[in-house]
């Protein structure tokens, strides 16, 4: 994390952003493979990252014509879904870049049919939905000679061993071509909103000259929020594919995929259900973190079926529960509650993740405060008691126990939020 710098843009718009979508495509989508990984032999943690012949693996970019993917069709959909910000990966690890560089022929423009500029039209279609831009930047490049380029030989690829390493004349070529793609991406989709890194681990800390980096960053984009992997700067942390047990110290946004893989491959159906999907983003949400859920375009372009299902899921809920989760903040403390929660000013969200058995009951609460207590999906307005010990019911402002009835016709199919609305502080 940056020493003693807070980004303008995690009060302005991160923190309480709730809910973002991340978008994880490249050529290798046609072959139905996990995005970079199977070039260099799979990875243990992607159990669909098999091992593929690199070339093999690069020669789909000839053939990459993705004419069903619709910008503007899929920025409405995220925006339907709640989404505040969208992470796309202009460029994952493979080193194939999707928008119309000038350092590299390797890109989607130079070296597929389909020509067209996709990051572009992307930001364009997300910011006509009121929509924050993010865009996934991979330190590491397995396509680019001076970093060097990932061969046959060397394989196997072990996750925190020493990669084929540059000389030191191609080391200072590589930082200046990754220099002119930040460069590139800030100045030509400004103003960028977040920017996510990946991939520093395959070098030391100081090879990757992060300072560097973050000043040529921040001058281009004061704004702008950096994830963690910028190996020792950065503004938020990053846990994937995980909800901490606890909140973190400080901003966060937790990155997951719907079923075991980042890029859409059709072997792998071991997709989350949508209830555990909403149950996840509920405790995110809860603990003062952002979700980033990923998506995966087929080849073509569109979004597979499944992922279409979970996001029409998504949708459903977010259309009467979108309160609870954007621009709040944490509530209660779990032996106050038996499930996440949030708050809005005088306005606290209960979520039940388990379907309430009659009633919830809320503790610590200004129990003489209490205005009233509301179903969020149906607007159903609930009955409630309050129980205060004997004699704390004596004093002016006596905290205790609300317990609030909740009516079968007011549970949700996949999280019941209770809105308590307080007067005053609490």
């Amino acid at each position: 994390m940056s020493d003693g710098f807070r980004s303008p843009g995690l009060d302005e718009w991160f923190v309480g952003a709730g809910f973002g979508l991340f978008v994880h495509w490249d050529h290798a989508s046609q072959q139905g493979l996990e995005t970079s990984w199977p070039l260099v032999g799979g990875v243990q943690v992607l159990p669909s990252s098999w091992d593929v012949p690199t070339e093999s693996y690069h020669a789909s970019a000839a053939t990459f014509d993705p004419t069903s993917w619709d910008p503007v069709a899929f920025a409405r959909r995220a925006k339907a879904a709640g989404a505040t910000y969208v992470v796309f990966t202009a460029k994952h690890h493979s080193g194939y870049v999707m928008w119309d560089t000038q350092t590299t022929d390797w890109s989607v423009t130079k070296a597929s049919p389909y020509g067209k500029d996709i990051v572009a039209a992307l930001v364009d279609a997300l910011r006509a939905e009121g929509l924050r831009v993010g865009i996934y930047l991979s330190l590491s490049d397995w396509h680019e000679p001076t970093y060097p380029a990932f061969r046959e030989e060397d394989k196997p690829y072990q996750l925190g061993s020493s990669p084929p390493k540059p000389s030191d004349e191609d080391a200072a070529k590589f930082l200046d071509y990754l220099k002119a793609q930040l460069t590139e991406v800030l100045t030509r989709f400004a103003p960028v909103d977040e920017l996510w890194f990946d991939g520093g681990w395959e070098r030391p800390v100081k090879w990757w000259k992060p300072k560097e980096l973050e000043e040529l960053i921040r001058g281009l984009a004061p704004n702008i929020v950096i994830n963690d992997r910028l190996t020792s700067v950065g503004d938020f942390v990053t846990p994937e594919q995980f909800v901490p047990p606890k909140p973190l110290d400080g901003p966060w946004e937790t990155c997951m995929t719907m079923n075991d893989s980042w890029g859409w491959v059709p072997k792998d159906g071991n997709y989350k259900s949508s209830t555990q999907i909403v149950h996840t983003l509920c405790e995110i949400v809860g603990k003062g973190g952002n979700f980033l859920l990923n998506v995966s375009p087929m080849g073509y372009g569109a979004l597979p079926d499944m992922q279409i299902e979970r996001l029409d899921a998504v949708t459903r809920w977010m259309a009467t529960h979108r309160d609870a989760v954007v621009g709040v903040t944490p509530a209660l403390e779990p032996w106050q509650f038996y499930g996440p929660s949030t708050r809005r000013g005088g306005r606290l969200y209960c979520i039940a993740l388990a379907q309430p058995y009659e009633s919830i009951t809320v503790r610590g609460l200004p129990t003489k405060r209490i205005k009233a207590a509301t179903a969020l999906g149906t607007n159903t307005n609930l009955e409630f008691r309050t129980h205060t010990a004997i004699l704390d019911s004596f004093t002016p402002d006596p905290t205790g126990e609300v317990i609030v009835s909740v009516p079968e016709e007011a549970i949700d199919e996949f999280a019941t939020v209770i809105a308590i609305d307080i007067d005053g502080d609490f």
